[in-house]
């Protein structure tokens, strides 16, 4: 078995984890900016400890940073927060699993946006799963049926949708950026490339963050602090996940370690029944059937 895929699996299920933290403390105690910051203050002191730990102990040599690195690592981590603000958000329109289900669009997305950026055609076999994939995001994307009927132009395109659809975008862009900062560094192999990566862009993500947080949500950061037995988990398994993706994008292109990521929504469906106790309409599961059902057809034509 290619050691990218049991890295993955850790990957996804170690995402699962935080997302359920993060909607949690969404749901109890912090606003969106600081359940995102959350993900990121706690996890850049991990992630330099990683590389110090790494490089003294002469295991491995640091790699030569370069200006396309930091290109690629910067609009990577960029993306990155505002897929986050979104996922957060989306939390509270719509119950957990239907959030990381739309949210897990982005793998087709990334294939529409390899072929506006690149140039890669996609098959008649891939715009089949792409269509597909689409049917259910409408079905996701339909809200509850008020007593009184919504034009059809409500239904579909309202605030779930959107920041579903909005965050498998960004969450598409920040996979190719940080595959192509990693592959950018000179010298090393994935584990080091992976770890400076990491370590780079969560500093950068919490800095950005800190500055957002103090122009318009200054009492967020010290709810932060205090809430840090929560928060402190939300860091540690937001680490241990995003090491796993970047060593993932460092060994297989990034389309391929996203189709793989999707395993994460059997997770999320047991996180949901288990610890939420949400209940899921029939309409609901068609859709995720649908958009699972779109991505691994598309993984199985290209």
């Amino acid at each position: 078995m290619p050691l990218w895929i049991p890295i993955t699996i850790f990957a996804a299920f170690a995402q699962n984890l935080r997302f359920m933290l993060q909607k949690h403390l969404k749901d109890t105690r912090l606003s969106t900016g600081g359940a995102t910051f959350s993900r990121f203050v706690f996890a850049a002191p991990l992630a330099v400890v990683l590389v110090l730990a790494l490089t003294a102990s002469g295991l491995r040599e640091m790699p030569a940073m370069n200006a396309r690195f930091l290109g690629f690592a910067m609009i990577g981590g960029l993306s990155q927060i505002l897929a986050t603000l979104c996922v957060v958000a989306l939390f509270a329109s719509r119950n957990f699993t239907v959030g990381i289900t739309l949210k897990k669009t982005e793998t087709v997305q990334t294939a529409l946006i390899a072929l506006i950026l690149l140039g890669e055609r996609i098959s008649a076999a891939g715009m089949s799963a792409i269509v597909i994939g689409l049917v259910g995001v409408i079905l996701l994307a339909d809200p509850p049926r008020p007593a009184a009927p919504l034009p059809w132009r409500r239904r579909l395109i309202n605030r779930a949708s959107v920041l579903g659809l909005a965050s498998g975008a960004l969450f598409g862009v920040s996979a190719t950026g940080y595959r192509g900062a990693s592959l950018a560094l000179e010298g090393g192999d994935f584990v080091i490339r992976a770890a400076v990566t990491l370590a780079f862009v969560t500093v950068f993500q919490s800095l950005v963050m800190a500055a957002w947080l103090v122009w318009r949500e200054r009492g967020q950061i010290s709810t932060v602090l205090r809430s840090w037995r929560v928060t402190a988990l939300v860091g540690l398994t937001g680490v241990l996940g995003s090491y796993g993706w970047f060593m993932a994008f460092t060994l297989q292109h990034a389309a391929y370690v996203k189709a793989l990521g999707q395993i994460e929504l059997l997770f999320t469906f047991a996180a949901s029944t288990l610890f939420f106790h949400e209940r899921h309409s029939g309409r609901e599961l068609a859709g995720m059937a649908l958009v699972v059902g779109s991505i691994l057809m598309l993984v199985t034509v290209t």
